[in-house]
């Protein structure tokens, strides 16, 4: 008998195979990269510090439109990205794909770092405001003006703001909590019920404040979980110091050979350790997908070329740093191997680095930060594509049917969800992925002439755009 999760796993199948998304976004990828010269390489260090050290005064940005600081948009959108996927991801890209799955992760965050400078460069550049007064902006939106056909751009922006608003549902809702609860009932005997209705709470709580609320939030959220997580990654790999240059070699050897199938991994051939390390690396850092750029449209800032710039850093984080650490840990401990998949993977290559059971409460509390950060995020990224869709009216359902369904994720079985959220997040893809190449020569044209005027990005100017409204 064909179920609905047999279905949406076959078309999951097809859409992440290696002749849909993977060539798209690879090949997106490239293709900015070397139309914008490789700035993530040559800008990473200036981007890197203007997210994080050379932040926007609160005088300076009461003079700026926008809703939220650099920082705030930057974090906002490493709640949404770094979380399940960055522990229960990467395992499962090992678990399939063997630990060569991790080198084209990396692959996948590099390339991807031009998409996602991309997307919010457009993001920032194509903004509005909406009735009450906040700013809106995101593929819904920028993706009208990628193309002179505007029925076809607009086709675009629709098809993005209807799947994602399904996928926020999906991998930013259900799957999330649902996480939670069986990691605390397994951790703690916690009762699951209890644990949905705590997070359906503390969610709705916060997003009645919107993006401000979502902002002030994350901005002291997300630097604990990530410190909590890479640190005790850390003390891991300090302690197995000695493993790691046989576990990059590994890395990238099976990156081009495969694995034999050993340990309960089907990794035994080219394609599949480079469909799994692709699929779960987009999986992790959203690069292509165009969700981050909703974030980054809310931004007070100087031209879209500094948030574009603030919004990449968000792709080196989440796979260069995070999901490096991650995957070490677990090939360094050798539980690759183990037969073990998704975050039972990571939690024992924890506990077998940590003497004691300090790796497993790690994993426990990280796995709640992460999933309820993502929660926020893409509960932002949900009501503004709903309200593409409906209108400012369809704002409010829409928080309570996202608080809601946090309770149903938290005690129920999720196996067709998991795969909705595949098709949905692929989905959601597609038409941005189109967009950006399409407005590439407008990305790389106002780039090159914001960088020669500013090329350290020590002398904001908020000079007019192309089209004659302030950056």
């Amino acid at each position: 008998m064909i179920t609905l999760q047999h279905i949406f796993e076959s078309v999951g199948s097809v859409l992440w195979g290696p002749f849909v998304l993977i060539p798209l976004l690879l090949g997106t990828g490239l293709y900015l990269t070397i139309r914008l010269g490789g700035i993530q390489f040559k800008m990473l260090v200036p981007a890197l510090r203007l997210a994080f050290v050379k932040r926007t005064d609160s005088k300076e940005a009461s003079n700026l439109e926008g809703d939220i600081s650099h920082y705030q948009a930057l974090t906002t959108a490493l709640a949404a990205t770094v979380g399940v996927g960055n522990i229960a991801g990467v395992a499962t890209a090992i678990h399939f794909g063997g630990p060569g799955a991790v080198f084209w992760m990396w692959v996948t965050g590099l390339l991807g770092m031009a998409s996602k400078y991309a997307e919010a460069f457009m993001g920032s550049r194509f903004r509005t405001k909406d009735d009450r007064g906040e700013i809106s902006g995101g593929p819904q939106y920028y993706l009208e003006h990628t193309t002179k056909n505007r029925s076809f751009g607009k086709f675009l922006a629709i098809s993005f703001a209807v799947f994602a608003a399904l996928a926020s549902f999906g991998i930013g809702n259900m799957t999330q909590s649902n996480t939670v609860s069986g990691q605390l009932e397994a951790s703690f005997g916690w009762d699951p019920t209890l644990v949905g209705l705590i997070m359906a709470v503390g969610i709705g709580a916060v997003l009645l404040g919107g993006i401000k609320s979502i902002g002030r939030v994350t901005s002291a959220f997300v630097p604990l979980m990530i410190i909590l997580y890479v640190g005790g990654g850390l003390i891991i790999l300090g302690l197995h110091i000695a493993e790691i240059p046989a576990a990059l070699a590994l890395i990238v050897k099976d990156a081009f050979t495969g694995t034999a199938a050993v340990g309960g991994f089907a990794g035994s051939a080219f394609l599949i350790v480079l469909q799994y390390g692709v699929a779960r690396g987009i999986f992790s850092n959203e690069s292509g997908m165009g969700s981050a750029a909703i974030a980054a449209a809310a931004a007070k800032t100087h031209h879209p070329v500094r948030q574009g710039l603030v919004s990449m850093t968000q792709t080196f984080i989440d796979t260069i740093v995070v999901v490096t650490i991650t995957a070490l840990v677990i090939v360094v401990t050798g539980v690759w191997q183990s037969g073990l998949n998704g975050a039972p993977l990571t939690a024992e290559a924890f506990s077998v680095g940590f003497p004691g059971t300090q790796g497993h409460f790690i994993v426990a509390v990280s796995v709640v930060f992460f999933a309820f950060s993502t929660m926020l995020g893409w509960a932002y990224y949900g009501e503004r594509s709903t309200e593409r869709l409906l209108g400012i009216k369809g704002v409010k359902p829409y928080r309570l049917a996202f608080t809601i369904v946090v309770f149903v994720g938290a005690v129920t079985q999720l196996k067709t969800v998991w795969a909705f959220s595949d098709v949905m997040n692929a989905l959601m893809a597609v038409p941005n992925l189109i967009g950006l190449l399409l407005a590439s020569g407008l990305i790389v044209r106002e780039t090159k002439a914001y960088l020669e005027k500013d090329p350290d990005l020590t002398h904001p100017q908020d000079f007019l755009a192309s089209d004659g409204k302030h950056a």
